[in-house]
C-alpha cells in the first residue's frame, strides 16, 4: 500500500469495558464504520476483579451478564441509528492460568480473529475503577497492532 491507495475499512473493532470513556470510543467507532461503509464489532473486556470474582464464585455471573448485555445493547442501538452493521462478543481481559493474557493481548487476539482492519479504543479514564481496564491496554495495542488504531 502506498500513499496513493485509498484507505479501505471493512471491520472496526471497538473494545469496551463499561466505562463512559469506552462508550465515547464506541461512538467514534460507529462514525468510522459509517464513513467507510464498514461494520462494527464491539468486544466487551471483563476486568481483573470481575474475572477473579467469577472464578471464586463471589461475583454473580448473571449480574455481570445483565450489565454487559445492557451496555452492548446501547452500542447496538447507536450502530442501528447510523445504519451500521453490528456484532459483539465478550472476553476475559485476564486469566488466572495464562499469565500472558491481559487486556491488550485480548484486544489484539480478537482483532485477528474477526479480521478487523481498524481499532478504536479509549486511552485514558477520568475515573479510577476496575471497569476502566482498557486504558491499561491502549499503550500495548498502539505499540503492537498491525491495524490502524484510533485512541480517544
Amino acid at each position: 500500500m502506498d500513499a496513493s491507495d485509498p484507505v479501505t475499512v471493512d471491520t472496526v473493532l471497538a473494545p469496551v469495558d463499561g466505562s463512559v470513556e469506552s462508550a465515547t470510543a464506541s461512538e467514534y467507532a460507529v462514525a468510522v464504520a459509517d464513513r467507510y461503509d464498514a461494520s462494527v464489532h464491539t468486544l466487551y473486556v471483563l476486568g481483573r476483579g470481575v474475572v477473579r470474582g467469577m472464578d471464586a464464585g463471589t461475583v454473580d455471573e448473571s449480574d455481570i451478564a445483565e450489565s454487559t448485555q445492557d451496555f452492548l445493547e446501547d452500542i447496538g442501538q447507536l450502530a442501528a441509528d447510523s445504519d451500521v452493521q453490528f456484532s459483539r462478543s465478550v472476553t476475559h481481559g485476564f486469566s488466572q492460568i495464562q499469565k500472558t493474557r491481559h487486556p491488550g493481548s485480548a484486544v489484539l487476539d480478537a482483532a485477528d480473529e474477526i479480521g478487523a482492519d481498524f481499532i478504536v479504543l479509549p486511552r485514558e479514564s477520568v475515573t479510577d475503577s476496575d471497569a476502566d481496564i482498557l486504558e491499561k491496554a491502549a499503550e500495548y495495542v498502539l505499540a503492537y497492532a498491525s491495524q490502524p488504531v484510533l485512541s480517544v
